[in-house]
C-alpha cells in the first residue's frame, strides 16, 4: 500500500499539470495537514490522493466517483504493484474523512498565492477591486440535505431540491473567488456579504450590485480602510437638488443614520453607527440597444474625483458584469449548479473543491497570460479546461525534462485560445432548442408510480 501512494505522490508531485505545482504543491497540502493536526493512515487514498481525485472528479465532464477512481487505477498502470479495486467505497469514505477546515484553507491558499502575482500594472488606479454577488446550487433531495438546506416553500414535498445560497468575492484582476460563504436560500445577499467583509484587505474597492448598498454596510467597508462602488438601492430617491455638486451628474451627498435598527444588525452593531456619513453618487444614462437599465445611480465612498474621475468609476462598475461571468463559469462551465452529494457537509466539501478547481485554472491562465503578453482574464475557461484534461496524461508520462516543454505548450495553446472583446455586448435572453413537453411534477415519483399502477 505503501509503494502505491508513494508512486501516485512522486508522479504528481514532479508534474506541473495536476495538482498545479505552483499553485498547489505537496508541500503546502502536507502544512495544511500539520497545521489543522490531523493525523491519517498509510493507504491509497489519503488525503493528498485523495484531494488530487476530488480536483480531477470536479474538472471533468464525467464527474461520476467511477471514472475518478479509474484515473489513480491508470496512473498506477505499468507500475510493479497490484491494482486496487475498482469499487469506489474506498474513495468515497476517504472523501467523508476530509476535513471541511482543510478544504476551506486550502482554497483560501489558492485565492491569496494567485493574488500575490499582480504587480501595480494590472490594478485599478493602483487599487485592488474585488466584486461580490451570491448565488444558489442544488443538490440532491435527500432528508440530511432538505434538513440544513430546506427547498422553496413554494414546491410541494417530494418535487423540489434543497437549494443552498452561496455569497462569493471574486478578483477583478485574476478572476479568482478570493472568498465563500455558504447558507439556506432564504438568505439575504447582504447577510451573506457580512461574514465576507473580513477577507477584504485595506485600500481595498468592492463592487457590487444594489443588495449591497445599506448605510451600515458602506460604513463597515470605509471602517476597515477600503472603498465601496455600489450601485443605489432602489428604496432611496435619486435628485440632483441636493448634495454638492463636484461634476456633471457628480455631487458628495450626507446620508444620516437610520431611525431604527435595520433588520439583521444587533443593537450594538447598529448603535455603534456614526450618525451621517458622506458619499459620492454619480448618475448617468445607457444608451446601448438592448440593455435593460437605462438610468443608473452609483453611489461610492470614493469622494477624491480629481485622482478618480467620474468616467473612471462608471467604467469600473460597468465590470460589475465580470462576477455574472464567473459565477457562470463556476456554475455552468465547471458544472456546479447541480451538486452530488448526499450530506450537507460533503455538499460544502464539494463547493471548496469546485472553488478551488476553478482557482487553479485561473492560475494557468494566468501563467499563460503574464508568459505570451495575452491579458489574463481573457483566455478561454473552458478552453483551458479542455487542453489541461487533454495534456494531464503526457505531463505525468513525461520525463521532468519533457514535463516542462509540454508545460509550455499547455501554456502557449491556452493563452492561443483567447475570448475578443466585445464590450457592450447585448444578447436576447431566448432558447431556440425545444424542450421535449412533459408535465411538471406535482406529486412524489413514488405516488405517480402507483398512480400509473392502478389505472
Amino acid at each position: 500500500m505503501t509503494l502505491r501512494v508513494q508512486i501516485l505522490k512522486d508522479k504528481f508531485s514532479q508534474s506541473l499539470g495536476l495538482p498545479f505545482k505552483e499553485l498547489l504543491p505537496t508541500s503546502a497540502i502536507e502544512q495544511a495537514l500539520a497545521e489543522l493536526k490531523i493525523k491519517y493512515k498509510q493507504r491509497l487514498f489519503d488525503p493528498i490522493v485523495t484531494l488530487w481525485a476530488f480536483l480531477s472528479q470536479v474538472l471533468d465532464t464525467d464527474k461520476t466517483c467511477h471514472n475518478a477512481v479509474s484515473k489513480i487505477i491508470t496512473h498506477l498502470a505499468g507500475e510493479e504493484v497490484e491494482i486496487s479495486s475498482t469499487d469506489t467505497s474506498a474513495y468515497c469514505q476517504a472523501r467523508s474523512r476530509l476535513p471541511e477546515k482543510l478544504l476551506e484553507k486550502l482554497f483560501n491558499y489558492s485565492a491569496q498565492n494567485l493574488e500575490g502575482k499582480v504587480t501595480q500594472e494590472h490594478l485599478w488606479c493602483g487599487r485592488n477591486v474585488k466584486v461580490i454577488d451570491g448565488s444558489t446550487v442544488s443538490m440532491p433531495d435527500t432528508v440530511e440535505n432538505q434538513k440544513e438546506y430546506p427547498q422553496p416553500s413554494s414546491q410541494k414535498p417530494g418535487c423540489g431540491f434543497p437549494i443552498a445560497k452561496i455569497g462569493v468575492i471574486f478578483s477583478l484582476v485574476t478572476g479568482a473567488a478570493v472568498a465563500l460563504c455558504i447558507d439556506v436560500l432564504n438568505t439575504h445577499d447582504i447577510k451573506l456579504a457580512r461574514k465576507l467583509y473580513s477577507f477584504l484587505k485595506p485600500n481595498d474597492v468592492l463592487v457590487g450590485d444594489r443588495a449591497f448598498c445599506a448605510y451600515a454596510d458602506i460604513f463597515t467597508i470605509k471602517k476597515l480602510n477600503c472603498d465601496a462602488v455600489f450601485r443605489k438601492h432602489q428604496s432611496r430617491t435619486t435628485t440632483m437638488r441636493k448634495g454638492k455638486l463636484v461634476g456633471d451628474c457628480d455631487k458628495l451627498v450626507t446620508w444620516y443614520k437610520p431611525k431604527g435598527c435595520p433588520q439583521g444588525l444587533s443593537k450594538d452593531e447598529f448603535d455603534a453607527l456614526p450618525s451621517a456619513i458622506t458619499v459620492r453618487e454619480i448618475s448617468y444614462y445607457i444608451v446601448i440597444p438592448g440593455f435593460r437599465t437605462q438610468q443608473v445611480s452609483l453611489i461610492t465612498t470614493i469622494l477624491d474625483k480629481a485622482t478618480y474621475s467620474t468616467l473612471e468609476i462608471v467604467g469600473l462598475y460597468g465590470k460589475r458584469w465580470d462576477v455574472e461571468l464567473d459565477l457562470r463559469h463556476i456554475k455552468t462551465t465547471l458544472g456546479m449548479d447541480i451538486l452530488r452529494c448526499k450530506t450537507p457537509s460533503m455538499i460544502r466539501k464539494e463547493i471548496h473543491v469546485y472553488l478551488l478547481a476553478y482557482n487553479l485554472l485561473r492560475s494557468l491562465m494566468w501563467s499563460a497570460g503574464t508568459i505570451y503578453s495575452t491579458p489574463p482574464n481573457r483566455p478561454s475557461l473552458q478552453g483551458t479546461r479542455h487542453h489541461l484534461i487533454n495534456f494531464i496524461p503526457k505531463l505525468l508520462a513525461a520525463t521532468s525534462q519533457k514535463c516542462l516543454q509540454i508545460y509550455r505548450t499547455l501554456l502557449k495553446v491556452i493563452a492561443y485560445k483567447a475570448v475578443p472583446e466585445r464590450p457592450g455586448r447585448s444578447e436576447p435572453r431566448v432558447r431556440k432548442r425545444r424542450p421535449k413537453i412533459y408535465p411538471l411534477m406535482t406529486k412524489p415519483r413514488h405516488e405517480l408510480r402507483k398512480q400509473l399502477q392502478t389505472a
